[in-house]
């Protein structure tokens, strides 16, 4: 243990000198009787180690100010804006991930029902979250999450994670989210087991989702279950989904035959939540970010600063 605090010593010393009192390597490397590269080595451990954390601030990028015209423009309760190095998808996600749990940090308490959705922006905010140390909080799954396909929705690793960070057995809706008939869903939603859960995610005052973008190559859009006439009734129109329902840039429900086929929350649900938190950015999912917005599904939304400009400029 005495090697340890001595090595720590060391690397905590190194980068006062260096990262503080602007020292260069060699003068340090002296001060301390070690080689140079055992400097580089001291100062490589002290950032692996998180006792240096270098924040680089673009001054140019006002992120508070953005979430600021955000949530007036868009009457919101509260938006939080990523700084993100460039836009592309993978990196906007983990971003928008990590963002997206601090503030549920913040917001969960005791007593909680929190509904989420699934898909790969859910799952990196669930792949962030921190402990918290709450009672009594209940998860549920707010749409079905089983696939036609071998794609992979993330549901059940995202449960757990969320179950985890809050110490409780979260409720899965073991469902498909579409059916391929209105009396199927009706059959499915008679059982009280199922019953129970969609009762919960109604009753659930934090909702957390994604937006989904119209791409043939989007999770939902690769799970199989749509038919040729739902496809064409979305292409065109409908700008995004939330919990599998399509909408248009209005925020209008567009095809009202699959919405009635599709198991989970209602959008107009969401309207009613005290937090329903929208986590979402990029290229393809600004139409569908924005038909959100006017169709009143979110009152709080996380997302990156590019995409916040797309929505301010519209």
């Amino acid at each position: 243990m005495q090697v340890d605090k001595e090595k720590i010593g060391k690397v905590i010393e190194a980068a006062k000198l260096y990262y503080l009192l602007d020292y260069n390597q060699n003068e340090i490397a002296k001060m301390l009787g070690v080689s140079r590269p055992t400097v580089s080595r001291l100062l490589q451990q002290a950032k692996s180690d998180g006792i240096v954390q270098i924040n680089i601030m673009d001054p140019t990028e006002d992120v508070e100010n953005l979430g600021k015209q955000l949530e007036k423009r868009f009457n919101l309760k509260k938006a939080v804006v990523a700084s993100i190095p460039q836009y592309d998808d993978h990196i906007i996600k983990n971003y928008l991930g990590e963002k997206a749990a601090a503030y549920l940090d913040v917001i969960v308490k005791d007593d909680d029902i929190i509904g989420v959705t699934w898909g790969t922006t859910i799952y990196h905010v669930a792949t962030e979250l921190k402990q918290k140390f709450v009672k009594n909080v209940k998860v549920v799954q707010l749409k079905g999450g089983v696939s036609y396909a071998e794609t992979n929705t993330y549901a059940s690793e995202t449960l757990y994670l969320f179950g985890k960070a809050y110490n409780t057995a979260p409720h899965n809706l073991p469902l498909p989210a579409i059916v391929d008939h209105v009396v199927v869903k009706q059959a499915m939603e008679a059982d009280r087991h199922i019953r129970k859960i969609l009762e919960l995610g109604k009753q659930a005052n934090i909702a957390l989702f994604t937006m989904g973008p119209i791409k043939t190559d989007s999770l939902l859009f690769q799970l199989g279950y749509f038919t040729e006439s739902d496809l064409e009734s979305l292409y065109g129109k409908a700008v995004g989904d939330i919990c599998s329902r399509f909408f248009d840039k209005n925020g209008e429900i567009c095809n009202e035959s699959l919405n009635e086929r599709t198991l989970g929350v209602n959008l107009d649900e969401l309207r009613n939540k005290e937090y329903s938190i929208l986590v979402a950015g990029g290229p393809n999912k600004i139409d569908g970010i924005y038909g959100a917005l006017k169709g009143k599904y979110a009152n709080v939304l996380i997302t990156d600063q590019f995409t916040a400009k797309f929505l301010l400029d519209k």
